[in-house]
């Protein structure tokens, strides 16, 4: 099983000093620590108009990356893709496919904040089509040959040819997976998918029962076998119980500081059907306690613990996981402290 390096850049919390831009320069140091200690990939989020999150262009970041790194695979976490016109999404990430030779992990989602629709003229009530729609496109603009043409209920055009393509043949996306309509868009269309631990267990009770969906939707209903299946998780090794509920503690200033201020609520605003779940994950968020946090959410305890939680995870049939070891307003000496302490005392004993 392979590791990464994860972020949200999550910076919106009461009397934080730390400004995006001294962020921003953070998450980068951190994505080339990563390279340096032997972590396989990162994946930068995607958000808008400091609402979560502070980095607005994986793009950018991933493309400085590429020309300061030589083997580091490079991933939005993830594309918001409603806000985009396909037809550029699909040029600029073949692009850095091209040029970074073919590292590019390409992920997609549709979000789950009004507010970041509204300002791109984005439709939020029909996101899961307008999601499904451009994600189609994007797919046939990497691999189809010569002149299409595509003509469905958001995007329209007329022979046309998208150059360059990528390097990797095919550069297959990851779709991430709250909600199994997702899971069975990439399951019908025989693309990766990527889950949440916490958002796998409200939806199909816990991850491996995530991936054994996907794996038999796969098999029996399209009669090939599963592609690749990744899961992101929080992580914060601790030596003694102090530094456990350190760990947990942040992860609650996340959940209800920067998180639930963020999602749809349950206070009368209305969200789509296909974001239902959302409100459910908003009033489990808002009551969180550390002592109610478990591995459903969290890597969170002693190195042997971590290792014993991740072999379940492996043996699930997850591929890769991706690690946010800087949630919470986590200092970025005590972040690559722990990217340290996790490739030396974690990830030996999943080396291949």
């Amino acid at each position: 099983m392979d590791f990464g390096y994860f972020t949200l850049s999550d910076n919106r919390y009461p009397g934080n000093t730390r400004t995006a831009e001294d962020f921003l320069k953070d998450i980068f140091a951190e994505a080339l620590y990563a390279e340096e200690i032997g972590l396989n990939s990162a994946w930068i989020g995607e958000h808008h108009f400091n609402l979560l999150g502070v980095n607005a262009s994986p793009l950018a970041m991933l493309a400085q990356l590429a020309g300061a790194t030589k083997k580091l695979r490079l991933a939005p976490a993830v594309t918001l893709l409603p806000v985009h016109h396909p037809l550029h999404v699909a040029e600029e990430w073949a692009t850095l496919d091209l040029l970074s030779g073919g590292r590019v992990d390409f992920a997609a989602g549709r979000g789950y904040d009004r507010k970041e629709y509204e300002p791109f003229q984005a439709p939020f009530a029909d996101s899961a089509e307008l999601f499904a729609e451009g994600l189609e496109i994007v797919w046939r603009a990497w691999t189809e040959t010569g002149k299409w043409s595509h003509k469905g209920k958001f995007y329209q055009f007329e022979d046309i040819e998208v150059r360059p393509k990528p390097a990797q043949k095919p550069l297959r996306p990851y779709v991430a997976c709250f909600s199994r309509p997702s899971m069975e868009l990439a399951a019908r269309n025989d693309w990766n998918v990527i889950y949440a631990p916490f958002a796998a267990a409200m939806v199909y009770g816990s991850l491996a029962d995530a991936t054994r969906v996907y794996r038999d939707t796969c098999e029996t209903q399209y009669k090939r076998p599963m592609r690749r299946a990744m899961c992101s998780y929080f992580v914060h090794i601790a030596s003694t119980p102090q530094e456990e509920q350190h760990g947990k503690e942040a992860l609650v200033r996340y959940f209800q500081d920067a998180l639930v201020a963020a999602f749809p609520s349950s206070s009368g605003e209305k969200v789509p059907p296909t974001y239902k779940y959302f409100v459910e994950i908003v009033n489990i968020l808002r009551d969180m306690r550390p002592e109610k946090l478990t591995d459903k959410s969290i890597l969170c305890g002693s190195p042997q613990h971590i290792v014993d939680t991740l072999k379940q995870v492996e043996a699930a049939g997850i591929a890769e996981v991706i690690l946010y070891f800087n949630y919470g307003q986590m200092p970025h000496a005590q972040v690559k402290e722990q990217m340290d302490r996790f490739m030396r005392e974690v990830a030996p004993h999943f080396r291949k």
